[in-house]
This record gives structure tokens, sequence and C-alpha cells, in this order.
């Protein structure tokens, strides 16, 4: 059998990356779900509610859930009164789908959306596995209408050394045991590593300001473990 491209110790650049990440998906779709809780122990509940709240948008808004996995953050929006759509690359992650919001197969820095068509956009764990982050935030502003918002989840680097320390120990040896054991060993092995892709906070929220988000802000989640990104598009 072929080496998969996050079998390897290096992580993957280009358009590598892009087939990596959709073949990775593709493959541990089918108990993302499960591996998510008993690895977050369920804290990835409490932090996909606190970015739908940090959304503030109304009852009735069209927001766009890109990268969207198998609906989680979909269902919180639902759960909102917010109307969202299903964006992702992996057809396995949309076949998993359980939000019953409509599903769209693409790749989610080139959107097939008109210009300013939707009231917001989330992203939950998804940044460090897109290719290029100043062309997804140039994307998200240009599909988001004028005051429209913004709300992105990723995992952090805890500033605090002893937290980091943990958390380093954490999720590169304990998360790929479990992942081994009830996924793809491989995949899990290569998810904890992939945030050496993310820029430092300061860039990131830079970037978004500089695509059009000039009140961005960044706020660290359960001591650094999460990272929490909002904005506003302004016209």
């Amino acid at each position: 059998m072929a080496e998969r491209s996050w079998d390897t110790e290096q992580l993957p650049e280009g358009d590598e990356k892009v087939q990596a990440v959709r073949q990775m998906f593709d493959a541990i779709a089918p108990r993302y779900d499960m591996v998510n809780r008993i690895m977050t122990f369920r804290l990835d509940v409490r932090w996909r509610k606190k970015a739908v709240k940090r959304l503030a948008l109304p009852a009735g808004s069209t927001v766009i859930d890109l990268a969207s996995g198998t609906g989680d953050l979909c269902i919180d929006l639902s759960k909102a009164g917010i109307r969202p759509i299903s964006f992702d690359l992996s057809y396995g992650m949309l076949a998993a789908d359980r939000s019953g919001s409509p599903r769209v197969q693409a790749d989610i820095l080139r959107l097939p959306l008109p210009d300013g068509s939707v009231d917001g956009a989330t992203c939950g764990f998804a940044l460090r596995n897109l290719l290029e982050l100043p062309a997804f935030f140039a994307e998200l502003a240009r599909v988001v209408r004028p005051g429209g918002r913004i709300a992105l989840l990723d995992v952090g680097v805890p500033h605090n050394r002893v937290i980091r320390w943990g958390n380093n120990i954490y999720f590169g040896k304990v998360v790929p045991k479990i992942g081994a054991m009830l996924s793809d060993g491989a995949a899990y092995r290569y998810l904890p590593k992939s945030v050496a892709y993310l820029p430092s906070r300061d860039a990131m929220v830079a970037m978004l300001r500089d695509a059009g988000f000039t009140d961005a802000t960044h706020q660290q989640l359960s001591g650094g473990l999460t990272q929490l990104m909002v904005g506003t598009r302004r016209s």
C-alpha cells in the first residue's frame, strides 16, 4: 500500500497538503465525533457554543459553516435560530453530517457564492488545515455582507508554561494512542503536529483586519487550549 501523505514525519505542503487533508478526513469521518468527545473531555461542545454566542447574529440569519465536518457547529447554529449551510472539501465528512443542513462539497478558498451573500461564517478547528490563510480570510470578506460576522475556532498554544507542557504531552503522546485505538493512528499523529501551520495570534488578527474585519479580536479558551477569533465585516 502506498504511504499516505499524513503518515510521514514531515508536514505536507502545497497541493500535497490539500490532498492529504481530504484523504485524512475521509478516513476518520465515521468515528470523528466520538474521538473528539473523548479526547477533549467534551470541552469541544462548550467551545462551539461559545463561538455561536460570540457570533452574535440574530435568529433568521444565514451563516456558512466552513470545513463543517459532521455538522456539529451547524447543529448549534440551528439551535440559536440561525440558518446554516455546510461546506466541506471532504465527501466522507459531508456523508457523516447529521445536522440536516444543506451541504456543499467545495474548496472553502473558492466558495461557490456571490459577493456579500451571507450574514456570517463559522469555522471550527480547520484553519491549520488550509493551504493559505490570507486567501481564506479574503474569501470570507468577499462572501460575508457588510455588518456580517465571523467566528473562527482552532487549537491554541497556551501561554502558561505548565499548561503548555501538559498540553504538549497530552496531545503529542496520549491523543495519538486514543486515535490509534478508536480510529486512524496516523491521522491522529498528524493532527497534534498540524498546529505548527498556524501563525501567531497577533499575525492572524492582523490578517483578518487587513481582509476587512477591522474589529477582529482574539480570545483564549480553556487556558489557551483553544483560540477563538471574531470580527465584523466592514464596508
